[in-house]
């Protein structure tokens, strides 16, 4: 479209239902501290009212047809979303289009969702397996906005004024920015005359650009009385743009994926040190990380810790042809399962254009999963240990502190 929104277009024949992804590729990656959390505060404030319709109005006339809406706030982007049957296409989206161009900001409303914002961030702090996350990605990009919480602080969006969030709504949702995809029982020329009916009108506004984000490497201990400690173990890796995407995503699969993985078996089976262990890779644009979360008595906490630097340390030497072949159709099959959602479709369409520039075909993705070898794998595994850092957050008793200086040792001596 001329003013820069880019729409994509998945038809499924024979589908009763349609999924609308209205997606901005721009998140609390580009805040700086003063406006930490305004996004997700936002995404919050335009369920209360938009063009027409108030709150309640925006959600009846949705489910009234059949149909769900909800919306997310992500570091890199910000997604709006309506599921609907069939049919249910242009009312989706002149309701997103409502709510992303023509918000309602009304200075009450604003103070009551500041305060369930603030009750929202006082509940992740309560909630352990929410909160250590949080202080893993803290001590990981320290001082960055990768490294504060999407929610904010309560200082933080005090500041907020039904203007100045206007304003940043204006730069945040800038049509440049914005993909519309639609997947399922969805026509394409009735998808692009949507598009321009509903978002070809908008115009630019200037908006922030993302830093560079570095990870830092840190240690947040914080004691707190419960039964069990939570561990966060991260070390830096490569982004969503990086030629070893897969290879990390492998390597993830197979330290900590599944109850075939090695923290599972070794941790976990044979040794009993965790309720709970898995390896994950979480990638952004320009940086990626590579983690494992663990749940475990504070006693077995430093060991535990120990024993995941040297699963760690090991994958340096390669992997065998069975568990690599077993991770491939893991990666596989979770990407081929995914698309059996006509949300998760458009989504991942609307990622892709704002990533790449362009869609992804599937068999290709698989192509490239199967081509990554073992040499890959410990080639990776080296490049993650090389700088020597790491991010580590223990949430729980006393005596589990020790886990974060066990791993830092374990691993880089």
């Amino acid at each position: 479209m001329s003013n820069g929104v880019r729409v994509v277009c998945d038809p499924l024949p024979g589908w009763q239902t349609v999924a609308l992804s209205v997606v901005a590729g721009r998140g609390a990656r580009i805040e700086d501290e003063a406006h930490s959390g305004w996004s997700h505060l936002l995404e919050h404030m335009v369920f209360k009212g938009a063009g027409q319709r108030s709150a309640k109005d925006i959600v009846e006339v949705i489910e009234a047809e059949g149909g769900h809406i909800n919306a997310a706030t992500g570091y890199e982007r910000t997604s709006y979303q309506v599921r609907a049957l069939k049919g249910g296409l242009s009312l989706g989206s002149a309701v997103i289009a409502d709510l992303v161009q023509r918000p309602i900001m009304d200075a009450a409303d604003l103070a009551r969702e500041k305060q369930v914002v603030g009750q929202e961030i006082a509940e992740a702090a309560d909630t352990p397996d929410d909160h250590v996350f949080e202080l893993a990605q803290a001590a990981a990009f320290a001082g960055q906005p990768l490294g504060r919480p999407i929610l904010g602080s309560t200082r933080s969006i005090r500041g907020a004024n039904p203007a100045a969030l206007q304003a940043w709504r204006a730069a945040l949702y800038g049509p440049e920015s914005l993909v519309v995809s639609a997947a399922g029982a969805v026509d394409e020329d009735e998808l692009l005359a949507l598009a321009e009916r509903d978002f070809g009108h908008a115009s630019p506004a200037p908006a922030p650009e993302a830093e560079p984000a570095t990870f830092t490497g840190g240690t947040q201990v914080l004691s707190k009385r419960l039964e069990q400690a939570n561990l966060v173990l991260l070390l830096p890796a490569v982004g969503a743009l990086d030629p070893d995407y897969f290879a990390l995503r492998l390597l993830a699969e197979i330290l900590g994926g599944g109850m075939a993985s090695r923290l599972f078996q070794e941790a976990r089976e044979k040794r009993g040190l965790a309720y709970a262990i898995d390896a994950y890779a979480e990638t952004y644009s320009d940086v990626g990380l590579l983690g494992v979360f663990a749940g475990c008595a504070a006693k077995d906490a430093a060991e535990l810790a120990t024993v995941v630097a040297g699963e760690l340390r090991a994958l340096a030497g390669g992997v065998g042809v069975g568990e690599l072949a077993r991770a491939k159709a893991q990666l596989k099959g979770s990407m081929f399962m995914g698309r059996e959602s006509a949300l998760a479709r458009a989504e991942q369409a609307a990622g892709q254009v704002l990533l790449f520039g362009r869609l992804l075909d599937p068999e290709a993705i698989a192509v490239e999963i199967d081509t990554v070898t073992s040499a890959q794998i410990a080639s990776l595994t080296e490049r993650v240990l090389a700088p020597g850092r790491s991010a580590v957050a223990v949430l729980g008793p006393k005596a589990a502190g020790g886990a974060a200086d066990a791993f830092q040792r374990a691993l880089f001596g």
